[in-house]
């Protein structure tokens, strides 16, 4: 009588909700109603959560959306989210062998205050969706952790990365947990997947092949990037290309593919830069894929919902029900009318395309900046790094401002000051990425003119040094590498020469 009466309460909210008008805002809240008062009672009465899918709690629901990023040891997935979030990360890894030996979430730190979320911690916290992961037992929950930092990126979605997959003889190591299990609860579960290859390495192993069977059904997630692709020439690419479509089609045996996307991602300078402008037209057209997720999520969460359902109805019907409660006609009905009227409804009321680009689903941080910025011209003896020269009276540029000069002369400013082309052919000599380059433009470009003057393109031309000597760009320009010239349009806390050094 307890379980009825909750479930007529359940009924009568649910009513509520659907009286009321419905917006963009309480669609999740709809879906989780609608989940709780038609679905849910169908799976349980027939035991759905035992022999296929866990139940969803509110978490499946309220989670940002996820990406999941695979591949073979050594393809960049680790520095592809370095490269995403313009920061490192706790727990961060990178290195030629299998370094990333976990299942890694990113997330925004929001109000948890440790860097590192244990996998027991993560599974047992009723704010995260990943409950049932515990059914893979405690061997995979030591291999399980969450990693929080502070990033504009990540207060939008979150992203997991996968230990790196095995080939050769390692591959025949047992894991002691079924990591293609894992990956497919995954896949059940995020908003994209990302498959990354290294140009030099095309070879499917067997544990990946098994992880991409694990991914079939959810093809519309699939994304493929084609990663280290500046570490050969133009006439190899074509030849890497095709081999990986060659391979590709082995494994997926469909006659359509996924999405391929060619570049380096990461900020180092690129060793062949023939390809630049692919790479960069590349890049763009991935992270405007990325950029939908937020707007896209309730869509998908419907999506979702419409497909469970619809499973649950198809796997029933081909089971032995003596085994089972006697069929429950009013419990099918519900949900034939969830699927026909109630997720239409819900569909109607979410935004599209332009519409749905509210200021708070933009992601903005990180790589994103290089896409989103049009503000650029990059839009579509340095001792330590830039904290070398702090606490130093005399402008640490002006050593080497008279170099400088010469180079900014021989660009034809007017004014005093060169445009934004003419500063972009000089600083691509670097060949460093357009990401790298953005960065170092909004440092440089002080007055936000789009234009440099000698100052600050001799800032600019020192801070592609720092990079190109193997240092990070400071997120915010530190004191001592604001020219003197700019000092009394800068921010207050720039003149306070022991603070806001990066």
């Amino acid at each position: 009588m307890v379980a009825l009466q909750k479930f007529k309460n359940l009924k009568a909210v649910f009513q509520y909700y659907l009286s009321s008008p419905i917006t963009h805002e309480n669609v999740e809240k709809q879906l989780k109603l609608m989940y709780k008062t038609k679905l849910k009672p169908l799976e349980e009465h027939y035991q759905f959560h035992d022999f296929h899918s866990t139940r969803l709690d509110d978490a499946d629901f309220d989670a940002k959306p996820m990406i999941l990023l695979m591949g073979q040891y050594s393809t960049g997935k680790t520095t592809f989210i370095r490269y995403l979030l313009g920061n490192d990360f706790p727990g961060l890894r990178i290195g030629p062998e299998p370094t990333t030996d976990k299942f890694t979430v990113v997330m925004n730190r929001d109000e948890r205050q440790r860097d590192i979320i244990p996998g027991n911690a993560l599974v047992m916290d009723p704010k995260l969706p990943f409950k049932p992961l515990s059914r893979f037992g405690n061997t995979f929950l030591n291999r399980f952790q969450g990693s929080c930092l502070d990033s504009p990126v990540l207060r939008n979605i979150s992203i997991v990365d996968t230990p790196g997959v095995l080939s050769g003889e390692k591959q025949r190591v047992d894991r002691g947990y079924d990591f293609a299990g894992v990956t497919e609860w995954f896949a059940e579960r995020v908003d994209r997947i990302i498959l990354l290859f290294d140009a030099h390495k095309l070879d499917i192993s067997d544990e990946f092949r098994r992880s991409l069977e694990a991914l079939r059904g959810h093809d519309d997630k699939i994304r493929i990037i084609l990663n280290k692709a500046d570490m050969v020439n133009h006439q190899e690419l074509m030849r890497v290309y095709g081999g990986l479509m060659w391979s590709l089609g082995k494994v997926f045996n469909s006659p359509e593919m996924s999405q391929v996307y060619i570049g380096s991602f990461w900020d180092r300078p690129l060793r062949y830069d023939i390809n630049r402008r692919l790479f960069e037209d590349e890049k763009n057209d991935l992270f405007r894929d990325l950029l939908s997720l937020p707007k896209n999520a309730a869509m998908r969460k419907v999506n979702d919902l419409y497909k469970r359902a619809r499973l649950a109805k198809e796997i029933l019907i081909h089971k032995d029900f003596s085994k089972f409660q006697n069929l429950n006609p009013k419990m099918l009905e519900a949900v034939d009318k969830m699927l026909s009227d109630d997720i239409a409804k819900l569909m109607a009321v979410i935004p599209a395309g332009d519409e749905a680009n509210t200021e708070e689903d933009k992601m903005k941080g990180g790589a994103f900046d290089s896409v989103a910025d049009n503000s650029t011209p990059f839009g579509h003896g340095r001792g330590e790094g830039a904290d070398a020269g702090s606490g130093e009276s005399e402008w640490i540029i002006s050593r080497e401002k008279e170099k400088y000069d010469k180079i900014f002369n021989s660009l034809g400013p007017v004014d005093g000051k060169v445009s934004g082309s003419a500063a972009k052919s000089e600083m691509l000599k670097s060949k460093l990425p357009n990401s790298a380059l953005t960065k170092i433009w909004l440092l440089s470009d002080i007055d936000k003119d789009g234009m440099l003057d000698s100052d600050e393109f001799a800032l600019a031309m020192h801070l592609i040094g720092i990079k190109l000597d193997g240092h990070d760009i400071p997120e915010e320009l530190p004191s001592h590498l604001v020219p003197p010239s700019k000092r009394d349009i800068c921010d207050p806390a720039f003149l306070e020469p022991e603070t806001n050094f990066k």
